[in-house]
Parts: structure tokens; sequence; C-alpha cells
């Protein structure tokens, strides 16, 4: 499904992905596990192109390297960021259906009746603004906004990071759902407390590089 090889990323000088290797099967659940600072925001900000990278990342038949960034969304990529980046003025809805906007995609209604059937507490505030939710509802919005994009693979940046223990239970019951609808799961985390139980494998990273899983 996905398959990373030999990924570089540099910020001016400063090498900060050095030679990064791993790969997803399809339908697989797997964690990027490394402490603040080993590299792991920066790899999925490379893959979803939002900052320059060498190397390749061969998901199904296409480098994603290759392709403008706007464009890797529509091959059914969901990115769910560290730090949410909710349109705070946007209502819930809006910002989960923000994708949808700008990529051509059949069943649009359909997928956000399947993400409210699975995140039944967000259709209770669908209407609110963003700006309005706690940090934790924001969390499981952008958890919706990648799965509205993501019907092939999903990449998640720190999802558990500053959860209070009741909604990080709550979100890995909603990942622990997916397993099975066949699509691929990268989950970066500084460790494996709130992941273990739903990881087929673990990649460690540190310092820009990764080890085998």
């Amino acid at each position: 499904m996905l398959k990373v090889q030999n990924l570089n990323v540099s910020i001016g000088p400063v090498p900060i992905i050095r030679n990064a290797s791993l790969a997803l099967d399809e339908g697989e659940m797997c964690g990027l596990i490394g402490r603040n600072g080993a590299g792991k925001t920066t790899l999925l900000r490379a893959l979803m192109g939002a900052i320059p990278a060498s190397g390749s990342a061969v998901f199904g038949d296409v480098d994603l390297l290759t392709l403008p960034a706007y464009s890797r969304v529509s091959h059914g990529i969901g990115y769910m960021p560290e730090d949410r980046r909710l349109v705070p003025e946007f209502t819930v809805e809006e910002n989960i259906r923000l994708p949808t906007w700008t990529i051509k995609t059949d069943g649009v209604e359909q997928r956000f009746a399947w993400i409210l059937s699975i995140m039944p507490e967000i259709g209770a505030f669908r209407g609110r603004r963003a700006l309005e939710l706690s940090g934790g509802q924001q969390k499981m919005v952008v958890l919706a906004r990648a799965l509205m994009a993501g019907r092939r693979i999903l990449l998640l940046d720190e999802p558990f990071e500053g959860l209070a223990p009741a909604l990080a239970r709550r979100l890995g019951e909603v990942m622990s759902s997916l397993k099975g609808e066949g699509v691929s799961i990268l989950i970066a985390e500084s460790n494996e407390v709130h992941v273990a139980d739903l990881l087929s494998r673990a990649f460690r990273m540190e310092r820009g590089a990764v080890a085998a899983a």
C-alpha cells in the first residue's frame, strides 16, 4: 500500500530525516514511535507535501513525492496533524467536509453518515463552531476530517496527545473499529501507552532515522 524508501528532509543545511524507509500493507495499522524531536511529524508532513523531500514514497502505483501537495488528498489520503489545524469559524460539519470541497469524490453523504455512525458524539455538536469545542473534542473532529478524505490510508500525528483518559479510551475504540475497513493507518506517537493494543507493527524513529519494525 505504502512504501517509503530513502526519504530525506533538510531544513536549510540541517538534515532532519535521514534515509528513512518503511512500508505498510493494505489494511494494516502500524506505529511510528519516537521521542519528541525524533522527526515523526516531519516525515508525515513530507508525505503530505507540506515540506520538500527526496527519495520515494510509492502509494499504490504513484510516487507521492512527484505529485503537487494539493493533489495528494485525491488519492484517498487522510491526514490528522498534531496541531489540529481546524478552521475556527467553520462549524464542525464544515470542517469535516472541507477535504471534499477541493476534490471530486463520490459518496460524500454516505461517507459523512458513516463517520457519524462510528463517532456519534460528533453529531451532538456538528453545528457548533470549531473554536467553541474543547481540545479533546477538536481532536475527534480532526480524526473525522481525516476519515472524510482517508478512504485508503490515514496518517495520524500524535492523536492521543493531551487527551484526558476517558477521551483517549474513546479515541482508541474508534480506531479499533476501523480494523476490517481496509484502510491502512500509520500512527505517530511518542510512546506506545495508548496504541500498543491497536498496532500490528511499530517502527522506531530516532534522530531522523527509522529502524525496522
